[in-house]
């Protein structure tokens, strides 16, 4: 954590916490896995993202792989969509069309 002092500028010491958390719930079979990410933002909205993995008949049974992949894919839905969100927001705020954040 870091320590303010009267050195600092003031900005410095305007400093506003916030935490999110993600949530992700995985469904396997024997060959496929399913993740379900889930982020509430503070003002109550939700958004959700999915990601497979799938595993080929010839590869040993590791379901930790499948989450991973799963997950990760499910995380990279979660945050174009919230550059989307965000991009969509900016819009509405500005009242013109600006570029897509990538």
């Amino acid at each position: 954590m870091t320590q303010m002092t009267q050195s600092q500028p003031a900005a410095a010491q305007a400093r506003t916490a916030v935490g999110w958390h993600v949530e992700i719930e995985f469904e396997e079979d024997d060959h496929r896995t399913r993740a379900a990410a889930l982020l509430r933002l503070p003002d109550g909205n939700e958004v959700r993202a999915h990601g497979y993995a799938s595993r080929h008949p010839s590869d040993s049974n590791q379901p930790r792989v499948g989450e991973e992949v799963a997950g990760a894919r499910a995380l990279n839905e979660l945050a174009m969509k919230l550059l989307t969100k965000a991009h969509d927001e900016i819009d509405e705020a500005s009242g013109r069309i600006s570029h897509p954040l990538r």
